[in-house]
């Protein structure tokens, strides 16, 4: 054959022409898989070209492997003539099954490099819904408690992911003290006028009203005991150690935390985050620590406003409740209040602050796909946020108890 095709020319072109593409042909198999069953694992042997012409044949002989009680799955690649992009997201969508199926999936010629670029932009988990319904309808459901691993596993995976996260975020804020040229301070202002300033109103709103209703509910039950003098401790310290600054960590955590995760998943569905880092920009330092100084800064001054129209708040119920003159409101303010008081539930809010921020911006950096994952991901992060500064709250009453503060 390589004889006719090189003297082809000088006598039929046309026929030379024909014979070249046959002999093309002949080497250009078409794709096709061949399976072996070796006790617990499936072979998978690949052939041909796997290009988006096959796509369609292929995924329906790749969606028919019984992968149901398969330990382990065994993919050989070497038979295989070129991958491209398309046969890259099928095995990706295979790997996604065997994954789903609790099989472990062993390349015996080396992960192909398609795979790996379509799960750079889709992600481990990024097939589609409904190929990933299938796949888990498919799959045998595991026991109690090898379930209860896999979630054990699973929690303890996504805690250490977010351990490191916060500590490249504190190496970047590091380097940021030690070279002050990091720091943006316009990016730094606007996020203090976001979080801080546009939030005044309804912070102020909300200190208010539950200042209101913790003196009136305490003044119905002292009056009884001819006390009523006492419900200006009980909003004094209600308010100065817990109240104040709760509730404005957790306006602020359905407020700006929400913000955080949908601005950033935003830009990384827009691939703006990858933008950034193809012009030699880390991402940390202009989204993540603008952001989180932003609220450090913030949150302790609304803690203050809220403390103060709490307070106002209170007086103003005791003078129409109880008749009490301001002026003895504010001497028994004076007498109910320790020196530690005050700065007790203020030294809360830096730290709030920063449970905050992190869970917002560590959620926004997880989003990719779609846009139903950054709506997922954004009500991870309000509630995430919320759940942490309860739990510090808690552990700060613990510690502060154990001081006798």
């Amino acid at each position: 054959m390589r004889r006719v095709a090189q003297e082809a020319p000088l006598t039929d072109p046309a026929a030379g022409a024909g014979d070249r593409a046959r002999a093309g042909a002949a080497t250009s198999a078409p794709a096709g898989l061949r399976t072996e069953t070796r006790g617990s694992a499936l072979h998978l042997e690949l052939s041909g070209e796997w290009r988006a012409a096959a796509v369609a044949r292929l995924g329906r002989e790749l969606d028919a492997l019984p992968l149901g009680g398969v330990a382990a799955l065994v993919v050989h690649t070497a038979g295989a003539g070129t991958i491209d992009l398309a046969g890259g997201w099928l095995l990706h969508r295979l790997e996604a099954r065997a994954r789903a199926a609790g099989a472990t999936l062993d390349w015996v010629d080396g992960r192909p490099e398609p795979v790996r670029l379509v799960e750079s932009h889709l992600g481990a988990e990024g097939e589609p819904e409904a190929v990933a319904e299938a796949a888990r309808a498919a799959a045998p459901k595991p026991m109690p408690v090898a379930a209860l691993g896999r979630e054990v596993v699973a929690r303890a995976f996504e805690m250490r992911r977010g351990l490191e996260f916060i500590g490249e975020t504190n190496e970047r804020l590091l380097a940021a003290v030690l070279q002050p040229r990091l720091w943006r301070p316009i990016s730094i202002a606007r996020h203090v006028y976001d979080t801080g300033i546009t939030a005044i109103p309804i912070v102020s709103l909300i200190a208010f009203l539950i200042s209101v209703i913790i003196a009136y509910m305490g003044a119905q039950q002292l009056l009884k005991f001819g006390a009523d003098i006492f419900v200006v401790d009980l909003v004094t310290v209600g308010v100065l150690r817990e109240m104040g600054v709760l509730l404005t960590a957790i306006i602020v955590a359905g407020r700006s935390g929400s913000a955080f995760a949908a601005e950033i998943g935003a830009m990384r569905l827009n691939e703006e985050i990858d933008a950034l880092k193809a012009v030699g920009v880390n991402p940390l330092d202009v989204l993540v620590i603008p952001r989180t100084v932003g609220l450090v800064i913030s949150l302790p001054l609304l803690t203050v406003i809220a403390d103060a129209v709490g307070l106002a708040g209170g007086a103003l119920l005791c003078k129409a409740l109880l008749d009490m003159p301001l002026v003895q409101y504010l001497q028994r303010m004076d007498e109910a209040i320790a020196p530690t008081t005050f700065w007790v539930g203020l030294i809360k809010a830096p730290v709030f602050a920063m449970l905050i921020a992190a869970s917002g911006v560590y959620r926004g950096m997880q989003v990719r796909g779609s846009s139903r994952e950054l709506g997922r991901l954004t009500t991870v992060a309000v509630v995430q946020s919320i759940f942490l500064v309860i739990l510090a709250d808690a552990l700060f009453a613990v510690l502060f108890m154990e001081l006798d503060v």
